[in-house]
Order: C-alpha cells, then sequence, then structure tokens
C-alpha cells in the first residue's frame, strides 16, 4: 500500500506527497495536462517542442541542467498526446535546488528568439531522423489521420510536418506557454525521504505565488474508425515488407483496459505468446511481431504490427494473423495462459514501485487521470479480468469490416 497525501495550493496547483524512508532521494514530477492533442491542427508539435524549450533557460536562470548536476542530481522529461511530464531526482537533502528550478520555469520561460530557433533546429533534427530517415518512421503519421479523423490524437506528439515547427513564432511560443503551462494545469507530485510539513512548506515558498491560469477542459470527440475496413500500402525504401492492423479500444479508464493490456501480452509477450510461437518459431513467417495498445486517456489502438521474411507475401502475412485473433474469438484462452501474463504484470507493478521515481510519476499520472487511487488497486483491476473477459473483447475488437491496415512493401529496386 503506497499511503500519499494530496493538497491543492491555491493556485490551483495540486501537490501530491509521498514519503518512503527507505531511499536518501527525493524525486519531483512536475506534469502539464497539455499533450499533442491540445495543439492548433495548423501549428502542430509545440508540446515537443516545450519538452525542448523548458531546458533552455528560464527567467533567473539561463541553465537548467548544470545546477541540477551539481546538486548530485538528474532530470529528463518526456511528451506524448496527452500530456508533458518533466522530473528530477537528487539527494533529499538538495531537494530545494529542484524546487527553484521547477518553480523558475513554471513562472516563465526564457522567451528569446536565439533560444527558440536553438531548439526548433534541435527538434527538427530529431523530426528528420525519427519520422523521415527511420525506416517505418513515418508509420504514425499515417495510422494516426487514417484511424482519427478530425480527432488531434491524428497527428504523432513529434508534430504532422517539418513546417509547423520551423515556421513557429516567438509569440505563438508564448501564448501556448502562459495558456497551458499554468498551475491549475499541472501536478506536482513528491516522493522521497521527507517531512510532509516541511516539504508542503517549501513547496509553498516556491510555488504559491505563481499566477493560476486556467484549466481547459478536453472536450474533443472521437473519431472512430469507420464500419468499413481500410487498406495502405506503402512503397519504401525499408529493409522488409511491413504489416501494422490497428483496432478501436476504449480510453485508460474504462473497466475494459486491463482486459485488452491483458489480451495483447497474451499475443506478443515472451516466447510462448501467441504471435511469437506461431508465425516465427513455428512457421517462420516473421522476423519480428509485437501487439500492444496506445494507452491514451481517450480511446485510441491495439495494434499488432511485423516484419516479414523475404519469402513472405503481405496477403499471407495478413491471413495468419487473422487465423490466431479468429482462434481466440472462437474458443479462447486458457486459465494458465492468462495467469502466466497476469504474474509478469503483477511482477512489472510491484517492480516499479521499488523506484521513488517511478513512484512520483505514476502519482501524478493518476492524479492526471481523476483516479490517484489507481497507484493502490491496478494490480487487483488485472487479477479479476477472466478468460471470459478475455474472449469477449476479442470477439468485439478483432473485427475484419472495422480496422485499419497499413502495409509496407520494399521498393522494387531492392528487390533481387
Amino acid at each position: 500500500m503506497i499511503e500519499y497525501s494530496r493538497h491543492i495550493l491555491s493556485n490551483g496547483l495540486r501537490v501530491i506527497l509521498h514519503k518512503d524512508t527507505t531511499t536518501p532521494l527525493i524525486a519531483l514530477n512536475v506534469l502539464y495536462d497539455v499533450g499533442s492533442a491540445d495543439e492548433d491542427p495548423e501549428h502542430t508539435g509545440f508540446a515537443h517542442l516545450f519538452e525542448h524549450l523548458m531546458f533552455g533557460g528560464s527567467e533567473n536562470v539561463k541553465d537548467f541542467d548544470v545546477p541540477i548536476q551539481e546538486a548530485g542530481g538528474e532530470n529528463n522529461a518526456f511528451t506524448n498526446c496527452d500530456m508533458t511530464n518533466f522530473f528530477d531526482i537528487l539527494p533529499a537533502e538538495n531537494i530545494e535546488t529542484a524546487f527553484w528550478l521547477e518553480s523558475d520555469r513554471m513562472r516563465k520561460l526564457n522567451f528569446s528568439q536565439k533560444n527558440l530557433t536553438t531548439q526548433q533546429k534541435v527538434v527538427i533534427e530529431e523530426f528528420k531522423e525519427t519520422s523521415l530517415n527511420e525506416p517505418y518512421g513515418d508509420m504514425w503519421h499515417i495510422m494516426s489521420d487514417l484511424a482519427y479523423g478530425h480527432h488531434p490524437y491524428s497527428w504523432p506528439t513529434i508534430g504532422k510536418e517539418i513546417n509547423h515547427i520551423a515556421d513557429a513564432t516567438l509569440q505563438q511560443v508564448k501564448d501556448f506557454f502562459y495558456k497551458y503551462y499554468r498551475p491549475k494545469n499541472a501536478v506536482l507530485s513528491l516522493c522521497g525521504n521527507f517531512e510532509e510539513d516541511e516539504m508542503l512548506s517549501l513547496i509553498r515558498k516556491w510555488f504559491e505565488d505563481i499566477e493560476p491560469g486556467e484549466a481547459y477542459p478536453k472536450d474533443w470527440q472521437v473519431q472512430y474508425i469507420p464500419p468499413v475496413s481500410k487498406t495502405k500500402r506503402v512503397e519504401a525504401d525499408v529493409p522488409a515488407d511491413a504489416l501494422y492492423m490497428a483496432f478501436n479500444m476504449p480510453g485508460r479508464l474504462h473497466p475494459d483496459y486491463y482486459t485488452y493490456d491483458l489480451l495483447s501480452d497474451i499475443l506478443s509477450e515472451g516466447r510462448s505468446s501467441r504471435l511469437y510461437s506461431e508465425l516465427l518459431k513455428e512457421k517462420q513467417l516473421f522476423a519480428s511481431v509485437d501487439a500492444y495498445i496506445s494507452g491514451t486517456n481517450d480511446p485510441g489502438l491495439f495494434i499488432i504490427e511485423g516484419k516479414l521474411m523475404d519469402d513472405v507475401g503481405l496477403e499471407q502475412a495478413t491471413e495468419e494473423v487473422w487465423q490466431i485473433l479468429e482462434n481466440i474469438k472462437t474458443k479462447g484462452v486458457g486459465n494458465r495462459e492468462l495467469d502466466k501474463v497476469k504474474h509478469k504484470t503483477e511482477s512489472n507493478i510491484a517492480l516499479s514501485e521499488l523506484s521513488v521515481l517511478n513512484k512520483a510519476i505514476s502519482l501524478g499520472y493518476y492524479e492526471l487521470l481523476g483516479e490517484i487511487e489507481l497507484i493502490n488497486t491496478e494490480s487487483d483491476y488485472y487479477n479479476e479480468v477472466t478468460t471470459e473477459d478475455i474472449q469477449r473483447v476479442a470477439k468485439t475488437l478483432f473485427d475484419r469490416e472495422k480496422y485499419i491496415q497499413l502495409e509496407y512493401k520494399k521498393k522494387s529496386s531492392d528487390r533481387d
């Protein structure tokens, strides 16, 4: 049981505190309720750009990394379609350094054209490296657009196109910051060896006088994959033909979320999983294969992907995958098979709770979802999933008339 206390400062900043006396460290996590889904469709990539800008200096701090490192700590960040997350971990006696740094960049960034230009170049190079020059790198650009229509999940976190980043103006960046990176739109979670009253006093000292801003509701509507399947084939400079299949699934707080997650593990977790044992080990049709869920707050995608062996056609590979899916729909799975993936999931959750940083991140995320007690109950939800639940979800999920298939085919010149 992870015990925590929840507080709300006068400016709306949510604060979650968890004391862990087993460590000399403290992890500070600051989560902003802004991701790529909050962007203007004509100005995408801003949330990810801000992940970089937030390390480029703030009003009173020229460099974020150096003070953290001098305090014996480290820091990093990540962005997805639903949120932007920053974290610091350092010795308990130096935690005020992190409060100073995080509060200063929450208050006001170093809004200079030089800093913006520098980070634009960094992000543009990342865009080129991961999305344009990497084999299959544009998969999420294509798949998101096919799957989501007008919903803001229809572009990837890095942005829809390079020009949206390159053309960003200093005023647009300022407007985006003051709209979303405000206390009312943030969660601060702190985990480690500390006295709660002392930490709460320090948090109030550093954060409570920051202008609160506004909290923005997520009022968009999901456009589901239509009840007619779509297939798109892309001829590209890739090392092997590849297959991606996407099916609709509910959002993060849906009761069946845990069933979908375990179903993806049954298909691809470990060497005894359905897809691996049949398509790689036994039939040797795929060089790699995987199944996973997007895990988005709004309804998302259940993805199956695989890289084919050279002598295997995309049509054959598709049918082989469908045979496995239809088998689960008609025959279900056994208790032993389900228990195996449950135990693996339970072990992963238990291991994550040993990390003070993981706990800080999880507490912030669950607070964002409005279900902070998931920090203690999520294992129970996984354990409650039955074989009947797996089969029921599979029957609804794996519908040949309602899914998207993206195929990559090697360019003809690459073939023998």
